[in-house]
């Protein structure tokens, strides 16, 4: 994963304050957001929809209704997947949150909603609203979505409440700037600062390289463990922050490789090497300079949108490469620790001899029964490159029993190529309705960078 704000492009941590007054806040979110699930958003004067990837946008929106609703305004938050064209038109008042990813992509959440983007004719003169973009500036098309949104709904008559902010990786001050809008909606300006969670100190208890001789970057499985001794609680799927030295102010993420249960935090990280050779923040000081001695700032971030979730009864289909082995590991090593081995992993790297990671371990799982199926996609091992898309077209009978035996479908790792063919593979196999009906019933999720 790369920095908070990149791969979303907002990843913001949703965990609590510590503060008294943010308590009261969280009491308040939690009550709208559980009401809202009750009520339909057409009984709300204001809605805040979310446009999010993992999460994070989502979080935003939640506090944000929650600060509405502090001011005696009914505000919901809702997904922009349930924003459909006649509930556009019948509201009055909505904020957005947007969140970018990759080059000016909509997030997974937004895929119906950017169609309507290439419309017009749609008469939103009734409608006001306002844009918080998420994005990260590393990217050519820097806020990609909330800005082309905010436009469209300017072409089609909607009046704004106050102009569109744009946020760079969790910028501070940009996020102060909306929470001072929309407290100023609800009438309050005295509601606690939405700041993340402190860092926590962490030390490297073990750093292994993966991938020796590998024709592609070197890649770490690092476990580290926190100073304090005690293990904080975290979810297969979830995130891990990392605060590197040289830029502390733009955190680095990475998923979550090892459950609580062994004991450490495991990530797999990609040393990656800037165009100047120097090498990268956060990956460059986890993978190489950081001694067992050092510090590692280090904060958990909940991943809600690639938990597990209501999906944990059902047969998982794990597809990613690379890193992305990462969130994967972390969700079939809790699944087999709840007794689930009706598991099926793809996998995609380039040589089998130098870029098998994990290699003893999943050829256990397979061979104890914990893994039903192990699918391998070596892109460089012959004359043709071949991919984990590739693999699921060969296994097209197999992909559509398990869905209807009730499959999910998780997905992690590079959002250029793999991602991409992946979802073209599926949408060619299942049909692109039933594949938007698996991602609307949260059965298809990607976590992808």
């Amino acid at each position: 994963m790369t920095a908070l704000l990149t791969t979303e492009p907002l990843r913001l941590g949703g965990a609590l304050l510590l503060s008294g007054g943010w308590l009261a806040l969280t009491f308040t979110m939690w009550r709208a957001h559980r009401n809202g699930a009750a009520v339909d958003t057409k009984d709300a004067d204001w809605l805040v929809v979310h446009a999010s990837q993992t999460g994070s946008a989502e979080q935003l929106a939640r506090r944000s209704a929650a600060l509405l609703a502090t001011g005696g305004l009914a505000a919901r938050a809702v997904c922009i997947s349930a924003l459909d064209r006649a509930r556009l038109v019948s509201a009055t008042r909505i904020l957005f949150v947007a969140s970018t990813y990759g080059e000016g992509d909509a997030p997974d959440t937004a895929a119906r909603f950017a169609g309507l983007l290439a419309t017009s004719g749609v008469d939103l003169a009734h409608l006001h609203y306002a844009v918080l973009a998420l994005g990260d500036k590393n990217y050519a098309n820097y806020c990609g979505f909330g800005r082309a949104l905010d436009a469209w709904l300017a072409r089609q008559g909607a009046t704004r409440l106050f102009d569109r902010i744009d946020v760079d990786r969790g910028d501070a001050h940009a996020l102060a700037a909306w929470q001072h809008h929309v407290g100023r909606l609800a009438g309050t300006i005295d509601a606690p600062d939405w700041d993340a969670p402190a860092y926590g100190d962490w030390r490297i208890v073990a750093r292994t390289l993966e991938n020796p001789g590998s024709a592609g970057a070197p890649l770490y499985r690092i476990a580290l463990r926190p100073v304090a001794g005690l293990l904080p609680a975290w979810e297969a799927g979830d995130l891990a922050q990392v605060g590197p030295p040289d830029d502390p102010d733009h955190p680095r993420e990475y998923s979550i490789a090892s459950v609580p249960d062994e004991g450490r935090l495991e990530l797999l990280v990609r040393l990656q090497r800037r165009e100047d050779g120097n090498l990268g923040a956060a990956s460059g000081w986890l993978c190489a300079r950081a001694r067992d001695t050092d510090l590692v700032h280090l904060r958990l971030r909940a991943h809600e949108r690639f938990r597990l979730g209501a999906n944990a009864g059902r047969p998982l289909i794990a597809i990613g490469n690379g890193s992305g082995l990462a969130g994967l590991r972390g969700l079939l090593k809790a699944r087999i620790a709840a007794g689930r081995h009706d598991n099926w992993l793809l996998f995609g790297e380039r040589n089998q001899i130098h870029d098998f990671l994990l290699r003893d371990e999943l050829q256990d799982w397979r061979d104890g029964g914990r893994l039903a199926h192990l699918d391998l996609a070596f892109s460089r091992d012959q004359a043709t490159r071949r991919y984990v898309q590739d693999v699921l077209r060969d296994e097209a009978a197999r992909l559509r029993d398990w869905v209807e035996r009730g499959a999910a479908i998780y997905v992690c790792g590079s959002l250029q190529g793999m991602a991409g063919g992946v979802h073209e593979a599926l949408q060619a196999i299942l049909g692109a309705p039933r594949l938007d009906a698996l991602a609307a019933e949260g059965r298809y999720r990607r976590d992808v960078y």
